[in-house]
């Protein structure tokens, strides 16, 4: 083992742990999430300073528990479902919330003054969006996504913008080979296909849309923050009548969901 190769095992082992197979398994994980993309054994192997057979054996129990998954016809290792879940589960508590909850309250008072929005902080769990936090304009209006509420991902600005910011593959292992993907209004994306190019746009955009895929009527804007190792851990939207928003009305909330997001982003460590 050599040098910047051993970082990862070696801060899991300082930690105090005295097993060597925990210790190696937490290395794995990390080794995976920083790299951002599905990599090859080989190349996990010298990230984490372990042999390739060792490799291969922690890789095929983390498979068989849904935390990592294999693209065969890759011949490369990335996160699975069961790793995103946890880290959904991390973020659903208080650290997170505390974080966002004064920036949100600052982005839905901005808003307010030329639109009444909802300002929301959602996560993905799953293909699912779970709101977390809400807080309404002056002049209430009713939305369906709720505080604990789930909704598909590919519907919802907050899902998609936090989709946008993860790997092709890592969207691809959440939504598996569904044919057809779950309808509300009888708009937006409708196979994994039209996802995928939905996804690739607002990536560009930097922010995600959606007019009426939830809810007839009204339309959302959303932009994802990431923490220290770039991994998009959370989003705010903001919700509001599609009536009330001409274009330019639009494109000025857009920037202010951006600088939200942003600023979340640096409070969690991005760079």
């Amino acid at each position: 083992m050599k040098g910047a190769a051993v970082t990862t095992l070696e801060a899991a082992q300082s930690a105090g742990t005295k097993v060597p197979a925990a210790a190696r398994t937490v290395a794995v994980l990390q080794a995976l999430a920083k790299a951002g993309a599905p990599i090859t054994a080989t190349a996990l192997s010298a990230k984490v300073g372990v042999p390739r057979s060792s490799i291969y054996q922690l890789l095929e129990v983390l498979e068989a528990s849904g935390f990592v998954i294999h693209f065969a016809d890759q011949s490369r290792w990335g996160l699975g479902v069961a790793a995103f879940e946890l880290g959904s589960a991390y973020l659903r508590h208080d650290p997170l919330e505390r974080i966002a909850r004064p920036i949100l309250l600052r982005l839905a008072r901005q808003t307010e003054r030329d639109i009444d929005a909802v300002a929301q902080l959602g996560i993905l769990h799953g293909a699912e969006t779970l709101y977390l936090l809400k807080e309404l304009p002056s002049h209430p209006i009713t939305v369906v996504s709720e505080v604990g509420v789930r909704l598909p991902a590919h519907l919802t600005a907050s899902g998609r913008a936090l989709l946008a910011q993860l790997p092709a593959t890592q969207v691809r292992a959440i939504y598996g080979k569904t044919a057809e993907l779950v309808n509300r209004t009888g708009l937006g994306p409708k196979t994994a296909r039209e996802l995928s190019a939905t996804l690739a746009t607002e990536s560009k955009l930097g922010f995600a849309f959606e007019q009426g895929h939830v809810t007839e009527g009204y339309s959302s804007l959303a932009a994802a923050a990431k923490n220290h190792w770039g991994i998009p851990v959370a989003a705010f939207a903001l919700t509001f009548r599609t009536e009330d928003a001409p274009e330019p009305t639009r494109l000025a909330m857009a920037q202010k969901v951006v600088a939200a997001a942003l600023e979340l982003s640096k409070r969690l460590g991005a760079k």
